[in-house]
Protein backbone atom coordinates (compact mmCIF):
# COMPACT_ATOMS: atom_id res chain seq x y z
CA UNK A 1 0.00 0.00 0.00
CA UNK A 2 1.02 3.38 -0.67
CA UNK A 3 2.17 5.74 2.45
CA UNK A 4 0.61 9.09 0.60
CA UNK A 5 -0.76 10.66 -1.93
CA UNK A 6 0.31 12.36 -4.59
CA UNK A 7 -0.63 15.90 -5.23
CA UNK A 8 -1.65 17.42 -8.87
CA UNK A 9 1.80 19.34 -8.86
CA UNK A 10 3.77 15.88 -8.45
CA UNK A 11 6.90 16.67 -10.73
CA UNK A 12 7.04 12.64 -12.04
CA UNK A 13 3.92 13.37 -14.03
CA UNK A 14 4.53 16.79 -15.22
CA UNK A 15 8.06 16.05 -16.76
CA UNK A 16 6.27 14.53 -19.54
CA UNK A 17 3.50 17.00 -19.93
CA UNK A 18 5.46 19.87 -19.88
CA UNK A 19 7.87 17.52 -22.20
CA UNK A 20 4.93 17.25 -24.64
CA UNK A 21 3.85 20.90 -24.41
CA UNK A 22 7.63 22.38 -25.33
CA UNK A 23 7.88 19.73 -27.64
CA UNK A 24 4.72 20.63 -29.71
CA UNK A 25 5.95 24.03 -29.33
CA UNK A 26 9.34 23.65 -31.06
CA UNK A 27 7.51 21.35 -33.27
CA UNK A 28 5.02 23.62 -34.93
CA UNK A 29 6.86 27.21 -34.11
CA UNK A 30 10.63 26.84 -33.63
CA UNK A 31 12.40 24.02 -34.83
CA UNK A 32 15.36 25.54 -32.91
CA UNK A 33 13.61 26.00 -29.71
CA UNK A 34 15.05 25.05 -27.03
CA UNK A 35 13.12 21.83 -25.73
CA UNK A 36 14.91 20.90 -22.37
CA UNK A 37 15.50 24.58 -21.14
CA UNK A 38 11.48 25.37 -21.90
CA UNK A 39 11.05 22.05 -20.20
CA UNK A 40 13.05 22.68 -16.72
CA UNK A 41 11.27 25.98 -16.12
CA UNK A 42 8.08 24.57 -16.90
CA UNK A 43 8.77 21.37 -14.74
CA UNK A 44 9.79 24.04 -12.00
CA UNK A 45 6.91 26.17 -12.63
CA UNK A 46 4.38 23.62 -12.54
CA UNK A 47 5.59 21.76 -9.58
CA UNK A 48 5.12 25.30 -7.52
CA UNK A 49 1.27 25.09 -7.56
CA UNK A 50 -1.75 22.81 -7.92
CA UNK A 51 -3.24 25.69 -9.74
CA UNK A 52 0.00 25.78 -12.45
CA UNK A 53 -0.39 21.99 -12.39
CA UNK A 54 -3.98 22.30 -14.20
CA UNK A 55 -3.26 24.99 -16.36
CA UNK A 56 -0.29 22.93 -17.58
CA UNK A 57 -3.18 19.64 -17.88
CA UNK A 58 -5.08 21.62 -19.43
CA UNK A 59 -2.44 23.02 -22.23
CA UNK A 60 -1.73 19.30 -22.59
CA UNK A 61 -5.08 18.03 -23.11
CA UNK A 62 -5.78 21.41 -25.39
CA UNK A 63 -2.56 20.62 -28.00
CA UNK A 64 -3.33 17.02 -28.69
CA UNK A 65 -7.06 17.75 -29.74
CA UNK A 66 -6.54 19.95 -32.58
CA UNK A 67 -5.22 19.45 -35.93
CA UNK A 68 -3.18 22.05 -36.99
CA UNK A 69 -0.55 24.19 -35.10
CA UNK A 70 -2.34 26.98 -36.00
CA UNK A 71 -5.49 26.01 -34.23
CA UNK A 72 -3.69 24.85 -31.52
CA UNK A 73 -1.99 27.75 -30.33
CA UNK A 74 -5.21 29.61 -31.01
CA UNK A 75 -7.30 27.31 -28.83
CA UNK A 76 -4.87 26.59 -26.43
CA UNK A 77 -3.40 29.95 -25.96
CA UNK A 78 -4.84 30.62 -22.65
CA UNK A 79 -3.81 27.82 -20.50
CA UNK A 80 -0.04 27.03 -22.72
CA UNK A 81 0.97 30.60 -22.06
CA UNK A 82 2.36 30.24 -19.33
CA UNK A 83 4.78 27.47 -20.02
CA UNK A 84 5.96 28.78 -23.96
CA UNK A 85 5.74 31.79 -25.38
Amino acid sequence: MVAGACSAADPITNKFDCNDVCQRYADCFNHSYDVGACRSRCESDASNSDAKQRKLDDCHDCIGSASSCVADIADCAPSCGNFVP
